[in-house]
């Protein structure tokens, strides 16, 4: 049977761990194969994290299973297969493979074989079993024959040891009984050491550290490692140390050059050299800055200076320093911290200041840092200049801004309401001014700001208003209808756009003033109810007392509905008789033209006619026996008709009797022949009926009578008009008369015909 070595284990030196290490089994006694009945006590042992008066369980596994906890680190087999050990919160340990056998010959070996050991294998037969010599091979061949012992030795294990062992027994009897086969792989005890360096190109005067780094197999826990270093290929240092590392302080530029580092075991006695590692020391560029926190320095405020150092190793010494012009620089303060700080500044830190880095005795300074001392700005006081009391939009203002106290330069701005008007600095001078022309919307309060580094400060505010004259006011007419009725309201509104308050307003009506008031608003307006006398034009002012604006003029034609008309009869004589003309006059006392008249009999329409002047109009009626009954008349000019009273017509015996009376009575009107004089016309038409002698042919004949002739007698009779030579005749209508008594027939006067 095959049985192989564990392999090897390794873990890092000089207390580096990239991982927990695991624990490692050892045996007793140090063998892996045994016959059966034996037994080997296996040994857990941890390292480093886990002491063992620190653990307080071990666990055991066979084939990958628990097989038993145990509060110590050992434990009795006697099974074949394959165990692990796991300490208290560590990981498992690597498997070590134990064969107990049931041959009469078995080859011992132990579990690892590393380099420059001494080897012991032990072909080991039952008790029971006599052997009269043994052989020891390796890959098949005889590699030697032991005398007086079971035991086989190689020396200082090497690579050439590597292979399969298996040994064989004589019996008294001749027969040759063979062990089971062992492989043996002679492990490396450490690597070959790598070297390394914090730097290979380090400043001059820093330190630079050297570490030899290899790992030690963690299954010879009691091997130590020793080191030495060497430089080019000068002779090594003459003593072995524990420490892998070498630190070199203050290094020069003639410590460049190639360096190797060596690693050894006493025991075995084992040398391995690593490669060479080429070091370069670079010469100091020192990049020494001084800068100041904050920037700009106030009086009174904190100040801190920095000392910024680059390219010099650590560690270092600064230094801060005040330069005097004819003295020594006084040194401040030396320190390893960078910052110097000064609580409140005076006038007297203003100066030039630098500061140094030494590294032993070298010193390396920065350039000088200039400080000025810089006295904030004070609140700043602004002044509002005008050229009157009063200004007036289009006036020109002055702003001055004013800082009593505070370093050159400083920044001054200018607000309007919290809105920045100007920004201006002032290098020379602690104050400056601004200068605009004034609008409406420069009313209101302005302040300003002063600031010199250390943040704005603020003037008090100062209050700006500005008069603006009021414009040319607009006139507005408000009624409830398109034409105006006496008894409506109306309403006069006066608006200007713009003009400062408050605002004297007047309203006007044909230049005589209605109502004045003063409101402060950009309109007014006045109220009144329609009157007859109220039609004509009108126009407001609007004044703030820096000139009266008057509006345009509005026009306002107030219609007045008519009054109850009155009808009045003429007749040419007290009593009437059948064949008198009757002139009827309906007339209102007040009313706007147009005026529509119309004329009833019985309630029967007889005509009509319109005044376009607002008099009123007359209708000639020539009396047939028919026309007894009642009168009326009406007015209207489309705001409401009126109605007359009745006027009674009553022709008894051939006379007739005027009577007033407020009752109608209807009749049906036949047609008349009548003469209609309007009286109030200045060519007054009369209308007659012409009669030629072959009689069935009658003629209406209209002549315009002069004025005057109104006087003569209310109504002219038929001849008159006839033979008067000077009336204009017109012939409007052709009639044929064919019955004994005519009915009376009313004529349009707006329609006549030649």
């Amino acid at each position: 049977m095959l049985l192989w070595v564990s392999l090897l284990v390794l873990a890092p030196v000089s207390g580096q761990f990239a991982t927990e290490p695991k624990p490692v089994i050892s045996l007793h006694p140090l063998w892996t194969t045994f016959f059966q009945g034996e037994t080997v006590m296996l040994t857990c042992n941890t390292f480093r994290f886990h002491a063992p008066e620190k653990i307080k369980l071990y666990r055991w596994y066979l084939e990958g299973e628990i097989q038993s906890e145990t509060l110590g680190n050992t434990h009795e087999v006697r099974e074949t297969g394959m165990y692990k050990c796991q300490a208290q919160d560590s990981p498992p340990s690597d498997a070590v493979h134990l064969l107990f056998s049931s041959a009469n010959l078995i080859l011992q070996a132990p579990p690892y074989v590393f380099e420059k050991e001494s080897v012991v294998l032990r072909c080991q037969a039952k008790a029971n079993t006599e052997l009269n010599g043994m052989t020891l091979y390796k890959h098949g061949e005889v590699l030697g024959v032991p005398k007086k012992t079971s035991e086989f030795r190689i020396y200082q294990a090497g690579l050439k040891d590597n292979g399969e062992y298996r040994c064989t027994g004589l019996k008294k009897d001749n027969e040759t009984i063979s062990s089971n086969a062992v492989k043996i792989e002679v492990q490396e005890l450490f690597p070959r050491p790598v070297l390394k360096a914090s730097s290979t190109q380090p400043t001059e005067e820093g330190t630079l550290t050297l570490t030899c780094e290899t790992q030690l197999s963690s299954q010879r826990p009691d091997v130590q490692l020793q080191f030495r270093f060497f430089r080019d290929y000068t002779s090594p240092q003459p003593y072995w140390r524990s420490s892998p590392e070498l630190q070199i302080f203050t290094i020069q530029r003639e410590d460049s050059g190639s360096y190797r580092c060596e690693a050894q075991t006493v025991t075995p006695h084992l040398q391995k050299q690593s490669q060479q590692l080429q070091i370069n020391v670079q010469r100091i560029v020192a990049d020494v800055r001084l800068y100041s926190r904050p920037e700009l320095v106030f009086e009174g405020k904190e100040l801190v200076l920095i000392c910024s150092v680059s390219g010099v190793p650590a560690p270092i010494t600064v230094s801060f320093f005040k330069k005097r012009p004819w003295n020594k620089d006084t040194k401040i303060v030396t320190s390893s911290e960078t910052e110097f700080k000064i609580p409140a500044v005076e006038s007297s830190h203003a100066g030039e200041y630098y500061c140094a880095a030494g590294k032993n005795h070298r010193s390396f300074p920065s350039q000088t840092l200039t400080i000025s001392v810089r006295v904030p700005a004070s609140h700043p006081v602004l002044t509002l200049s005008r050229s009157r009391a009063q200004t007036l939009e289009g006036d020109e203002v002055s702003l001055r801004c004013e800082a009593r106290r505070g370093s050159l330069p400083i920044c001054f701005q200018f607000y309007h309401e919290s809105m920045l008007l100007k920004k201006a600095e002032g290098t020379i001078w602690r104050s400056v001014s601004f200068r605009f022309t004034v609008t409406a919307e420069h009313s209101g309060h302005y302040y300003c700001t002063a600031d010199n580094g250390l943040g704005p400060q603020y003037s008090e505010a100062a209050s700006l208003s500005v008069t603006v004259p009021v414009s040319r006011p607009v006139l507005t007419l408000r009624a409830p209808r398109a034409q105006p009725v006496v008894g409506d309201v109306a309403e006069l509104h006066c608006e200007v756009q713009r003009g400062s308050l408050p605002i004297r307003y007047q309203f006007y009506h044909e230049a005589v003033a209605l109502w004045s008031n003063s409101v402060s608003s950009k309109k007014a307006f006045f109220r009144f109810s329609l009157t007859e006398g109220h039609s004509g034009n009108y126009f407001c002012k609007a004044d703030n007392n820096l000139g009266a604006q008057r509006s345009d003029t509005v026009s306002l034609s107030v219609r007045v509905p008519v009054s109850r008309p009155v009808l009045t009869l003429r007749a040419p004589r007290a009593q009437a008789v059948v064949g008198d003309v009757v002139e009827l006059h309906c007339e209102v006392q007040k009313g706007s033209p147009p005026i529509r008249y119309q004329f009833y009999h019985k309630n029967v329409t007889l005509g009509n006619g319109t005044s376009l002047s607002g008099q009123g109009v007359s209708f000639n009626l020539s009396l047939t026996a028919e026309h007894s009954g009642n009168y009326s008349c009406e007015a209207d000019n489309d705001l409401g008709p009126q109605c007359s009273e009745a006027v009674t017509l009553s022709i008894t015996g051939g006379r007739s009797t005027l009577d007033s009376s407020r009752n109608h009575s209807a009749s049906d009107l036949h047609e008349p022949t009548y003469y209609n004089v309007p009286g109030w016309i200045e060519l007054q038409p009369v209308y007659s009926n012409v009669n030629p002698k072959e009689g069935d042919i009658v003629y209406s004949e209209v002549r315009s009578v002069k004025r005057e002739n109104r006087h003569a007698g209310a109504v002219a009779s038929a001849p008159e008009l006839l033979n008067d030579k000077d009336a204009c005749v017109i012939y409007s209508q052709v009639k044929v008369a064919s019955a004994p008594a005519p009915k009376p027939q009313l004529l349009d006067s707006s329609t006549p015909h030649r």
